[in-house]
């Protein structure tokens, strides 16, 4: 009975082998790769952060790799190298895929793909034109500047942020096994490659239509991660899309450089308005809130505090116009300041990733025609006479409601002004019905003459 029951036992775990076995079974099944998407994103802080999300995301649920769907014109060289460090010491290979169709991988894109695992492009897309920018956003061509100490200074230091790109560029190329002269050239030279041609000068390594033929031309792709060399099994893989949440989403919005200057500048005008009119009202706390926002955007950001600083200088000097006669001193001050400061107010030589004079210029002109406006109206009410008080009677007209009598070398009697009747004195005889014009006042009686 032993024998059969063993026979029977082997028999019965034969079978359930047959249903449970992975024969049969294609590659890559029940695996599950990441996907996030930078499509027309610049590189801040906030791809960054959304990008190792992405990375944790992976790491934490067991995933195969991570999939980075690339379209970007450029960013911060900052948060690209958080990018690119986070790839270099991610356990999950990460493929970059430069998709879809017109999309590029420019400038940072450039860096990101090169320390990809896997680097792909779909057809009819284009990567390079990395070389670093200058403070006021040209590239630092061959071209010198004029032979002065100055210009020396400043084009030795632009020499050292281009050779160090290109060392960097060099050492993940290298690394990866890709061609690491192309990559050096995109940086000094600002080439640019098309798909194909990049998959024949060796930048990338594969071309594909779309995120199912790119999954399964890697399986069996042998990469090298910080743990040891892994196969991907990518073939049939459920691709599990990663989306930002509505607060990366709304933090993206705000830390574009023109939504967060505009979002201060409506939250000036809001408090300044609340400042001339009494109470607290709609204004004040829109002005609040759009401060508050514009604070939160400016927070992710590269603020230069001079800039800053200048920023607050023009605000401040438009509102002084409005209590010193300046006669226009202080709004012209103030309109320079705020242009000046709005230029250098994002510490970046990326000209995306800096507050646009579209957006400067109109603003800074609104400001001074309302700080203007404003000094026009004290101006105004500043002349206009005053309509309350004793001071309001004077120079008015007055009409004697009777003879004047004699009184101590005056003549007195009564008078009507603005519907009031006043005791009123005259050095002369004055009848009744005479027109008269208000002098002065003592208590409740008028100095008047004839007019």
């Amino acid at each position: 009975m032993r024998p059969a029951c063993c026979l029977g036992l082997a028999f019965g775990l034969f079978v359930l082998g047959l249903y449970t076995s992975p024969a049969g079974a294609q590659p890559g099944d029940g695996a599950v790769v990441i996907r996030l998407r930078l499509e027309d994103d610049v590189i801040t802080p906030v791809t960054a952060r959304y990008v190792e999300r992405g990375l944790r995301t992976a790491r934490e649920t067991g995933a195969t790799g991570l999939l980075l769907v690339l379209d970007t014109p450029g960013g911060l060289m900052s948060s690209t190298r958080d990018i690119v460090m986070a790839m270099l010491e991610s356990p999950v290979p990460v493929l970059v895929y430069v998709s879809p169709a017109g999309a590029r991988a420019a400038s940072a894109g450039v860096f990101i793909t090169m320390a990809s695992h896997v680097a792909a492009m779909a057809p009819a897309t284009r990567i390079g034109a990395a070389h670093p920018v200058s403070i006021g956003g040209s590239p630092l061509g061959p071209a010198a500047p004029p032979d002065t100490s100055q210009a020396t200074s400043q084009r030795a230091m632009e020499q050292k942020v281009v050779n160090d790109a290109v060392a960097w560029v060099r050492s993940l190329a290298e690394l990866r096994g890709r061609n690491a002269e192309w990559a050096a050239r995109a940086v000094t030279e600002s080439i640019s490659a098309t798909a194909s041609e990049a998959l024949e000068a060796g930048v990338i390594d594969l071309v594909a239509g779309d995120v199912a033929e790119l999954l399964a031309a890697v399986d069996g792709r042998s990469v090298t991660l910080p743990t040891g060399v892994v196969t991907l099994r990518t073939a049939g893989a459920e691709v599990r899309p990663l989306d930002m949440w509505w607060g990366e989403k709304l933090l993206g919005v705000l830390s574009n450089p023109n939504v967060a200057f505009l979002l201060l500048m409506f939250g000036f005008y809001g408090i300044v308005f609340e400042f001339y009119s009494p109470g607290w009202g709609v204004a004040g706390t829109l002005g609040a809130i759009c401060l508050i926002l514009a604070f939160f955007g400016l927070s992710v950001l590269p603020i230069n505090m001079a800039g800053l600083a200048l920023v607050a200088l023009g605000l401040g000097l438009f509102v002084a116009e409005a209590f010193f006669a300046s006669h226009g001193a202080l709004t012209l001050g103030g309109t320079v300041c705020l242009v000046l400061g709005g230029l250098m107010l994002v510490d970046t030589p990326v000209p995306v990733m800096r507050v646009s004079l579209s957006v400067l210029l109109p603003l800074a002109l609104a400001t001074a025609l309302i700080s203007l406006f404003l000094m026009t109206r004290v101006f105004r009410s500043h002349r206009t006479p005053v309509r309350t008080g004793s001071e309001s009677l004077m120079g008015e007209t007055a009409v004697a409601l009777d003879d004047f009598t004699p009184e101590a070398g005056r003549f007195r009697g009564t008078v009507r002004i603005h519907g009031e009747i006043w005791q009123a004195v005259a050095e002369r005889p004055v009848a009744a019905g005479t027109r008269l014009r208000v002098r002065e006042r003592h208590g409740l009686t008028l100095t008047v003459e004839p007019v």
